[in-house]
């Protein structure tokens, strides 16, 4: 895997920040790209969220129920 058109600044900081982390660039540079790959965008929690959501039977009534019994049971 070769990313090319970085810049020289960007290149060092990743270097050193490979050696403080006692990796190679090339491992510190998988770990940033597998981090960056198995975090949802926004977009893609919102759908999530969604997909969830419409197979939910609760409903708004049911949550704003459940949290006036708590109020309740702390008083």
């Amino acid at each position: 895997m070769v990313a090319r058109d970085v810049s020289e600044n960007a290149l060092t900081t990743l270097k050193v920040r490979a050696a403080r982390a006692g990796q190679s660039l090339q491992a510190y540079i998988r770990q940033l790209l597998e981090a960056e790959a198995t975090t949802l965008t926004p977009e893609e929690a919102v759908d999530q969220a969604r997909t969830i959501a419409a197979r939910s039977t609760v409903t708004a009534e049911d949550t704003l129920a459940a949290i006036a019994e708590m109020r309740q049971a702390r008083q």
